[in-house]
């Protein structure tokens, strides 16, 4: 069995959770609730997003105008890292958008999810919610996470036990140092699973329009660069474009559930621990703020994932002491610190280890 966290086993089969003590686990949640209700944290935050978005389409242009204006030259491999950087802020103006976090209408909210994700960083807004909310409902949880499912790394013993024979077997052995140069296909990815999902899914609203706007996307972004550069110049703005969108995007969500308590796929977990305990934090300033797009407030976001982005660090001090009274682990580290874990954790999953959550980050939110 893969490693779980105290008391989360469940009861015998047909056996009725306790009501006393759902009810209880139900008013903890609620009582923070209503704390952050109390201080407007979950109001939209309008302003901030228009200015935001027009922020980042100002950005999106004036580097196309840099990019005309440098010509052949080398120094566009500079500008194929501040174009990756552009396109991950539509990443995760994407995202809280398509969390209702920016205006009062969810067709606003939607429509410019949409356009943020499909228009800007080439990502399908519909195969992006299919997935995001499975993982919101059921973070590290077997079968129901799609985050911790991967064709190419093993996140659980179990999984990892499946692939011990041959180059597969050696690859799993390893997997944890194949962690960063992975993270820099992330964007590659995204774009080609958001087409495959968006092709093969009928019945996905506005599948069609969403695959013409990425493909145009797309399309027009190759065409602009070898229009603009040399063959041999073109190519490396594209790998250095595109390794880095994927570094910087995927850099931002591994460090927040990797290495966490995984939990089974029977396992019966209260709304605020399961969205707690499988949740880190990552310490930092503004700059850690912009370059994560917030999600470094991992365990804010989950507990209120329509929080506008900036009201994140407001309600910090308020989860974090809920936690401490209530005797809920409260995860927080360095960036440097999470990807250290991460890939201690995955190589040690990769040995197949029956308890990989050993180091005392991890270990604490068992006690």
């Amino acid at each position: 069995m893969t490693s779980t966290l105290e008391g989360t086993t469940p009861p015998p089969a047909g056996a009725p959770r306790p009501a006393r003590a759902r009810d209880r686990s139900v008013s903890v949640y609620a009582e923070l609730s209503q704390q952050v209700k109390d201080a407007g944290l979950l109001n939209r935050r309008r302003p901030y997003y228009v200015v935001s978005i027009a922020l980042a389409v100002a950005a999106f242009a004036g580097t196309w105008v840099a990019i005309v204006a440098l010509g052949d030259s080398w120094w566009q491999l500079a500008l194929a890292v501040v174009f990756s950087l552009v396109c991950t802020q539509f990443g995760f103006l994407g995202h809280d958008t398509a969390h209702r976090q920016a205006f009062g209408s969810h067709r606003a909210n939607e429509w410019s999810a949409r356009v943020l994700s499909c228009g800007f960083a080439g990502i399908g807004y519909g195969w992006w919610m299919q997935k995001h909310n499975r993982h919101h409902n059921a973070p590290n949880q077997m079968g129901k996470d799609p985050d911790i499912e991967s064709a190419v790394l093993a996140f659980t013993p179990d999984d990892a036990e499946q692939r011990m024979s041959g180059l597969r077997g050696w690859w799993t052995r390893h997997q944890g140092w194949a962690f960063f140069p992975l993270l820099c296909l992330e964007g590659l990815a995204l774009h080609a699973n958001s087409i495959a999902t968006l092709a093969r899914e009928k019945s996905m609203p506005h599948r069609r329009l969403e695959l013409a706007i990425i493909g145009v996307r797309l399309g027009v972004f190759v065409a602009a660069v070898f229009l603009v550069m040399p063959p041999l110049i073109g190519i490396g703005f594209i790998v250095v474009q595109q390794a880095v969108f994927g570094l910087l995007l995927g850099g931002s969500f591994a460090p927040n559930h990797k290495g966490m308590p995984i939990v089974p796929k029977n396992a019966k977990v209260d709304f605020l621990r399961r969205q707690v305990l499988m949740s880190r934090n990552i310490r930092g300033g503004v700059l850690t703020d912009f370059m994560m797009g917030g999600l470094n407030y991992q365990i804010e976001h989950h507990l209120f994932p329509s929080m506008p982005r900036p009201n994140l660090k407001k309600v910090q001090p308020l989860v974090r002491e809920h936690c401490a009274k209530h005797g809920i682990s409260y995860t927080e580290t360095s960036l440097v610190g999470s990807y250290r874990i991460v890939v201690r954790y995955l190589n040690r999953v990769g040995l197949a280890e029956r308890d990989p959550f050993t180091c005392p980050l991890v270990a604490s939110v068992r006690n």
